[in-house]
């Protein structure tokens, strides 16, 4: 078997193995030997080459233009000289002629060898960027084969990955060797070749990992309907079910714990609450706050803000460490979260510099201002001018949408408000 078919075998079994088409290598050796070719007899020469897909064999050859007189050897050639190849060739036509192809045997056989070896790269780059760009999202294993500028190698078997320094738990350690699970980010295509991007501090992690344990959220009848981290200290996560037999938090604990611990020893002792997801808002963000005990909430729909009262001392178990507990309670539910104590709020109850005082009782009877309809009162509360602040702040174009209000009755508001404001400044 001649050396040119045992090429054309390689190819074929490349294009089996790796997927490489078999024309797309053929198109890549003519080129790198046309190229070659050019070393020898000039840049400015006009040189093709063939290789036969059924023999192997390899024709070269340089095209010239035929002219009574040459001015430039690489691309003509003489009437003369011409019709020595061709006896019925006239000026201006164009000849081929066939270069010997064993003075580039050498040439040709380090060609393919090359060619073959970058296409084989080429195609496994491509294979490794199309199954893990496929897999984005993906919790995936590997083992740290070693570190660049903070970054941790990964091994995933098939390529390398990388855990950038922004991705990585603060505390976590890793050497080489050591076995590590990881979020599959991002997939990048660059000059080096797809560079696959890890994460142990994303969200979705936690939620993949449970996804993982519990298989009531991998079959959908529980949902993390929201979930809050901080990577390395504590995270929440907000649970439903979608199946009235299945209690979502017990789903996610597991049997003693065995599900939820399964995560914490992952996340290396990472603290993480679980949650009943709830319609009712107080409720919601009351449960949110666990393990601290809510006494009561106060919400201000405009602002999707509340303030959660608890007892004194449940108050630093309510914030947290460093706000911890109240910051992640804010993300988890989406409402502004202000926490005080039982003292703390009665304090400003009954300190009118600080507290708002009622200009009218909540159920729309007249309050504290004599002469104001109980249909006023009842319009001042749902407009939000029930306290003096409120008033104070209110423009007489606010004050006049208030039906029945008018100019005397506004100025008497405004007295109140201000003889409000002035005693508690005393």
């Amino acid at each position: 078997m001649s050396g040119n078919q045992e090429l054309l075998m390689v190819f074929a079994q490349l294009e089996r193995e790796k997927g490489i088409n078999q024309g797309t290598l053929v198109e890549a050796i003519e080129a790198a030997l046309v190229t070659a070719a050019k070393k020898v007899y000039g840049s400015g020469t006009d040189i093709y080459a063939k290789l036969d897909q059924e023999t192997g064999g390899i024709e070269i050859y340089q095209r010239k233009e035929v002219t009574l007189q040459v001015e430039d050897e690489a691309m003509e050639i003489s009437l003369l000289q011409a019709r020595q190849l061709d006896p019925e060739v006239m000026p201006g036509d164009e000849v081929e002629i066939e270069i010997d192809a064993n003075e580039f045997g050498r040439i040709a056989a380090q060609t393919a060898k090359q060619v073959i070896v970058q296409k084989l790269r080429e195609a496994e780059r491509e294979m490794v960027y199309k199954n893990y760009s496929t897999r984005v999202g993906e919790v995936i294993n590997g083992i740290v084969h070693g570190f660049s500028r903070g970054a941790i190698i990964v091994d995933l078997g098939k390529t390398e990955a990388e855990l950038p320094p922004k991705e990585q738990v603060p505390r976590e350690r890793y050497k080489q060797g050591d076995r590590i699970k990881a979020y599959i980010l991002d997939v990048k295509q660059n000059a080096k070749g797809p560079q696959v991007i890890l994460s142990r501090t994303d969200i979705d992690f936690l939620m993949k990992l449970f996804e993982l344990e519990v298989p009531e959220i991998a079959e959908k009848l529980v949902e993390i309907r929201s979930a809050a981290r901080e990577p390395g200290g504590r995270s929440k996560i907000a649970v439903v079910s979608h199946d009235p037999n299945v209690d979502p938090v017990g789903a996610c604990v597991g049997v003693k714990g065995s599900r939820v611990q399964a995560v914490v020893n992952e996340l290396r002792g990472e603290r993480i609450d679980i949650i009943p997801w709830l319609l009712d808002p107080a409720l919601f963000v009351s449960n949110s706050l666990s393990p601290a005990q809510v006494t009561r909430v106060i919400i201000n729909e405009t602002e999707k803000s509340m303030e959660v009262i608890v007892a004194d001392e449940e108050l630093s178990l309510a914030i947290g460490k460093n706000g911890q507990n109240v910051r992640l309670a804010a993300r988890l539910t989406g409402w502004n979260i202000t926490i005080k104590s039982e003292s703390q709020s009665e304090k400003e109850k009954s300190t009118p510099d600080t507290a708002k005082v009622s200009l009218v009782e909540e159920e729309g009877t007249p309050g504290i201002l004599d002469g104001i309809s109980e249909k006023i009162s009842a319009a001042l509360v749902e407009a939000g001018l029930d306290n003096h602040q409120a008033i104070i702040a209110a423009s007489d174009k606010d004050l006049f949408k208030i039906p029945g209000l008018g100019p005397k009755t506004a100025e008497k508001l405004r007295e109140l408000a201000k003889k409000i404001k002035e005693a508690g400044e005393e």
